[in-house]
């Protein structure tokens, strides 16, 4: 019985080793052709696009940045189980063992070419693994018979499994390398902008502890968005077209973008999945073209459009209203981010940046086509989830120090955070609010712009208790922030942050 388990158990290795090697030959074959035909990938972007709303803003919460991760690994888990019965029934039948594995491969194929811009090379990577999986399987098989009851055959039997571990291994880190050293943005030499930003003046970060920087470093800048990797796409491979309901059709080059006038300028972007007093926002210099200069090379005059459907690298569409993004606000075509090329991870080589505008609206990453239309004749990835098509940012004052539920000592306590309300002639005050009393204006922090966020603090006398401490923001317009409380879905979280605290 025990020597049954452990054969069992054996060929259940050989299934997972097997399924490895093709997934990590897979990869590589996706690097040398589109990143984004690797099969688990494409599985995983398909399982986001069949989830719920409910369920994904439920893993945004939970999880946070880790939510793709976590996708990620939930469905390689599942792939793997497969992938051991698949060996388990090789043990008895190679054919049936073998034709699991096909359908696995089978199910990605048919998840690759149901993306956007799916061509017939995407089928590439499926095919390089639908051969090698299998084909490891029979190897480790045909080892594992010929070696049975013969001396040294345990020996023989392990030196298979870690040369196929060694080819699977091999085939993944030879594809993380081949795409590492693709398309480097730090390779790329932006010009000097036409039109600069004033100097952003010194924050309150060392003044107190806690705060959020006034500037969001690259590295520390929130992403949420629907990818599963981050896409690796060459400047000199890159083209923008504009197209639509436009005078005539035009098509940009990297270095035709970059010889046109840049402007800087300090903007905060927002994601609509923020919750209350969440972490998905942040504030950066981008460096770009107006969005009005790319528009007016196609022609919009006579325009009957209505929204602006941008399209990225693989076929994900984001609509903003026309009107909203030419109506004088900074819309850019960014190429920079805080002085240097656009991270891969917030869309190198271009994206939009629009302020005053959820970035489900306004904030396309990997940016490749801009077109006009209407809102009658097409409907963006998020419209057709029922989220809205008008959504500007809603007023808002974050408390990041100190964190919510803190034991603190008695005496002086300084309350601090963020505010932000773009477009709206940005941050005119801040107030802090103690155990439901009076509102108290806090002291604000240098003015970044109209459509930065600004720091803000309070100096609070704590006495022993349990505290409940609460904030909000005012408009330099003089709109205040609404208590009423509002889910993210369909047009952004709304209500006012308060937090708990113990002070002895």
């Amino acid at each position: 019985m025990r020597i049954r388990l452990l054969g069992t158990l054996l060929w259940a290795g050989y299934g997972v080793l097997a399924t490895l090697t093709g997934i990590g030959l897979a990869h590589l074959a996706a690097a040398l052709s589109d990143p984004a035909a690797s099969p688990v990938l494409a599985v995983g972007s398909t399982v986001i696009d069949l989830t719920p709303t409910p369920m994904k803003e439920w893993a945004i919460r939970t999880f946070g940045s880790a939510d793709k991760a976590i996708l990620v690994g939930s469905v390689l888990a599942g792939v793997l189980v497969l992938a051991a019965l698949a060996g388990v029934l090789a043990r008895r039948r190679y054919a049936a063992g073998a034709g699991v594995l096909v359908a696995l491969v089978a199910v990605a194929a048919v998840a690759v070419l149901t993306r956007p811009e799916a061509e017939a090379l995407d089928l590439l990577p499926s095919l390089v693994a639908a051969v090698a999986a299998p084909a490891a399987l029979r190897l480790l098989g045909r080892t594992d018979a010929r070696t049975s009851g013969a001396d040294g055959g345990r020996r023989t039997v392990l030196l298979t499994m870690t040369a196929v571990a060694a080819v699977a291994a091999a085939g993944g880190l030879a594809g993380r390398l081949v795409s590492g050293l693709r398309a480097r943005p730090e390779d790329v030499a932006l010009p000097a902008p036409a039109d600069p930003a004033p100097p952003l003046p010194r924050g309150l970060d060392d003044q107190v502890p806690g705060i959020t920087r006034f500037r969001t470093p690259n590295a520390d800048f929130y992403r949420v968005d629907t990818r599963l990797d981050v896409p690796v796409i060459g400047a000199d491979d890159w083209t923008l077209t504009i197209d639509g309901d436009v005078d005539r059709k035009v098509t940009l080059g990297f270095d035709e973008l970059l010889a046109m006038p840049m402007v800087e300028r300090d903007i905060t972007l927002t994601c609509v999945s923020n919750s209350v007093g969440g972490p998905y926002v942040g504030g950066a210099r981008w460096l770009g073209v107006p969005l009005t200069d790319v528009l007016d090379l196609a022609g919009i005059g006579s325009t009957e459009a209505d929204q602006i459907l941008s399209t990225d690298f693989a076929g994900m569409t984001i609509s903003t209203p026309l009107a909203l993004a030419t109506d004088g606000r900074d819309a850019l075509v960014a190429v920079g981010m805080n002085g240097k090329a656009l991270p891969r991870e917030h869309g190198f080589p271009v994206r939009l940046v629009i302020p005053g505008l959820y970035g489900f609206i306004s904030a396309t990453k990997w940016l490749t086509r801009l077109t006009l239309t209407t809102y009658d004749k097409k409907q963006a990835y998020w419209t057709e989830r029922g989220w809205a098509t008008d959504a500007p940012i809603k007023i808002s004052a974050r408390i990041d120090t100190p964190k919510a539920l803190a034991e603190l000592d008695a005496g002086d306590v300084v309350v601090g955070g963020v505010a932000w309300a773009q477009e709206r002639g940005g941050i005119a005050g801040v107030q802090v609010r103690v155990d439901g009393g009076p509102w108290v204006d806090a002291q604000l922090g240098p003015d970044g712009g109209d459509d930065y966020w600004r720091q803000w603090f309070h100096r609070w006398s704590a006495e022993p208790g349990s505290h409940r401490i609460a904030v909000r923001a005012v408009a330099g317009n003089g709109e205040p922030q609404t208590p009423v409380r509002a889910e993210p879905f369909p047009d952004g979280a709304s209500g006012l942050h308060e937090l708990l605290v113990r002070v002895s």
